[in-house]
């Protein structure tokens, strides 16, 4: 059988696994053995859907917010064991409606400054064991529902589990960030499916807000939580998208001239880069929402490596700024916070080995096997590169990278 034709035999049969395994699922378990508790109604508003819970939510509550205030979690040897966020009622910020530069603004970006205070959701899936034991490299994805044939992909290759990655070092562990399904009517379908992936494989995390793009910027502080509570001593994180190309290999051999407790941010650094604000693109920023001419340094967020201890101060740096649209530059305004630069290196090439993506050079094995990260290849592309780079490839010369 020919690689095209494993790589899409392994696609048709880990699709048939999850939908025959639904059978055994409803049959075997129920639902809250994966799901919290669901949340009360929220209060009247205008017409209601269908909640996966069963609950019934405003179609407008685009993001939820507790009813409590969330105070950052103290540093702690272990921190606290529980993710403590467990209401999901929010209300929008409806003194920005009477100001006329919000009337000015498009739609989704109001509906984005209403709720923007709506900073953290109830889990619906949780693997506080990731942490446990001695945690050298800690690899998350950001990942959606639908996309399990991206999950499938890195699993088989760069997201990989190693109990050791060398002599006195301790494991690297994966998991998958996510929301829930933007498609409201499907959303009950797609959380049954993740519910029996996440059973067969047991390493995503989920949170009850929408999986949108501006909902990326949720991610960041999510996890940036879960690691500050759940992670105290992981030494490493490795946080990426689920289309990109990593060599493990590569980013230990990077990471073994380094201290753990160095302020260490690496990756495909932007310097003085300008808010777009051309409409059609898909980064435009409207001139109220960001006034600055630059953004603060930022790593492109398809793949980045951090100290485990600077990930846990950003938890804390970014409660104190507000979301942006924009998840990797947020992410540069929190380090802005801290006062660290992100360094960047040659090797992380998140937008292409070459920015014309029709280069052949973003095709060439030779150059991913001298790479740590390389944005941006489909689940079959991955597959097959991964075999070429770890099979008998032999390159007219050796890159210098790490």
């Amino acid at each position: 059988m020919s690689l095209g034709k494993k790589i899409v035999y392994k696609s048709v049969c880990l699709s048939l696994a999850l939908l025959v395994g639904i059978a055994v699922f409803q049959r075997n378990l129920a639902p809250d053995q994966f799901l919290q508790e669901p949340p009360p109604p929220p209060t009247p508003g205008p017409p209601k859907a269908q909640k996966p819970s069963g609950q019934l939510v405003n179609p407008n509550d685009f993001w939820k917010r507790s009813k409590e205030p969330v105070s950052p979690a103290p540093m702690a040897s272990w921190g606290p064991q529980a993710w403590e966020v467990t209401s999901a009622n929010c209300s929008a910020n409806v003194n920005l409606t009477h100001q006329s530069w919000f009337q000015g603004l498009e739609p989704h970006f109001q509906q984005f400054l209403l709720y923007r205070h709506c900073r953290y959701f109830p889990m619906l899936l949780n693997h506080p064991e990731k942490c446990r034991g001695d945690v050298y490299l800690l690899v998350v994805v950001k990942s959606v529902i639908t996309q399990h044939d991206r999950r499938e992909a890195i699993r088989q290759t760069w997201g990989q589990e190693q109990a050791s990655v060398g002599a006195g070092l301790g494991a690297r562990r994966t998991l998958f960030l996510l929301g829930t399904a933007s498609k409201r009517e499907e959303r009950a379908h797609y959380q049954q499916l993740l519910a029996y992936e996440d059973r067969l494989y047991g390493d995503i995390l989920q949170w009850d807000f929408l999986d949108s793009f501006f909902n990326l910027t949720l991610k960041e502080t999510h996890f940036l939580r879960w690691l500050d509570t759940f992670c105290p001593s992981v030494r490493y994180v490795f946080k990426g998208d689920d289309d990109v190309f990593v060599h493990p290999t590569n980013l230990l051999e990077f990471l073994a001239d380094r201290r753990p407790d160095e302020d260490l941010f690496v990756g495909d650094v932007l310097q003085h880069a300008r808010p777009i604000r051309r409409k059609d693109n898909k980064y435009y920023i409207p001139a109220p929402l960001y006034g600055k001419a630059s953004y603060p340094p930022y790593a492109g967020g398809g793949g980045f490596l951090m100290a485990g201890g600077l990930a846990r101060r950003l938890h804390r740096a970014c409660d104190t700024v507000e979301l942006y649209p924009i998840d990797d530059v947020f992410l540069g305004m929190c380090l802005e916070v801290l006062g660290v630069q992100p360094v960047a290196h040659k090797g992380f090439k998140t937008f292409g080995i070459s920015r014309n993506r029709n280069s052949r050079m973003n095709k060439e094995p030779c150059f991913f096997r001298s790479m740590l990260v390389v944005h941006k290849l489909l689940p079959a592309e991955l597959l097959a590169m991964w075999g070429l780079v770890h099979g008998n490839l032999t390159c007219s010369r050796k890159l210098q990278v790490l």
